[in-house]
């Protein structure tokens, strides 16, 4: 979810992507494979020289403490996909700005907010200081979390992390380590079935294009062909058998419809194809015993 766009759905710099890909020296894309260290270095990159504009661009959407699960708008004070959470120690993971957690810390919670990128910390430092909700934030990657086996009772991700990972497995098995028994785990990604699609709001983005079985990373690179930005795809049933393989059972995959009268733009969300397929996944699940 990084592409521009303001709360109103029109288009609020269409070059926004453009500073941040000018400050990495990116120059073009390719479709290869890429190493975790790599694709870690590049999205750390990454969310450090676009965090300013990417909170310029969606922080009013987002808000300061409310939990948007997806730019169809799913809030968790509606949906409840976390159960109670009064109480509970929460682990977000990609938190970004951690309005999330600041949302939790409001409803009870007893948040941790990680994110890999010290620039989009340093917005949630912000986020704290104008709200006066004060949560722990870790800089850390979501393939290594340092956080005590058992350490937490819900785990949460609202398109923060699994997208730019090498290995969803890894993740999830941290997860578990740190997830009490029985304890939920809710994440959303954008919807595989998009990867067949251009990532295009418009009618441009209506044709497939991509085989959704190649599951070869999105990825920009510089003059040198370094790795500037890294995306990988995953299937439904790539989602679903990491999820067995590393101790959870899936309890629900919500699919969000786009709501009637919502009309704003979030880079390849828009009204146009959100009537026709879906644009998000949220997968809950539970840490089996």
């Amino acid at each position: 979810m990084t592409t521009a766009a303001d709360d109103n759905g029109g288009d609020l710099d269409p070059d926004r992507h453009a500073r941040a890909e000018h400050r990495l020296g990116t120059i073009g894309v390719a479709h290869r494979e890429v190493t975790a260290d790599e694709a870690t270095a590049a999205n750390l990159a990454w969310w450090d020289a676009d965090a300013d504009d990417y909170q310029a661009t969606h922080g009013g959407f987002l808000g300061d403490a409310d939990f948007v699960w997806c730019p169809e708008g799913v809030r968790e004070a509606d949906a409840r996909l976390l159960g109670d959470v009064r109480g509970r120690r929460v682990a977000e993971i990609g938190c970004g700005q951690a309005a999330c957690s600041r949302w939790l810390a409001t409803a009870g919670a007893h948040p941790v907010g990680l994110d890999l990128s010290a620039g989009m910390l340093r917005h949630a430092r912000a986020g704290a200081a104008r709200t006066g909700i004060e949560v722990p934030l870790v800089q850390a990657t979501a393939e290594r979390l340092p956080l005590a086996d058992g350490s937490v009772d819900v785990a949460c991700s609202a398109f923060g992390a699994l997208p730019f990972v090498a290995s969803i497995e890894t993740v999830f098995a941290e997860v578990r380590r740190v997830l009490r028994p029985g304890g939920p785990w809710v994440f959303a990604v954008t919807h595989p079935i998009r990867w067949i699609f251009p990532d295009d709001p418009g009618p441009a983005g209506l044709t497939a294009s991509q085989p959704y079985f190649d599951r070869t990373p999105y990825v920009e690179v510089d003059g040198d062909g370094k790795a500037t930005y890294v995306e990988y795809h995953r299937t439904v049933g790539d989602y679903v058998r990491a999820l067995a393989a590393t101790g959870f059972a899936l309890e629900d995959l919500i699919e969000p419809e786009w709501p009637a009268g919502h009309t704003r733009v979030w880079g390849q969300w828009s009204p146009l194809r959100g009537k026709l397929f879906p644009g998000t996944a949220i997968f809950r699940a539970r840490a089996c015993p």
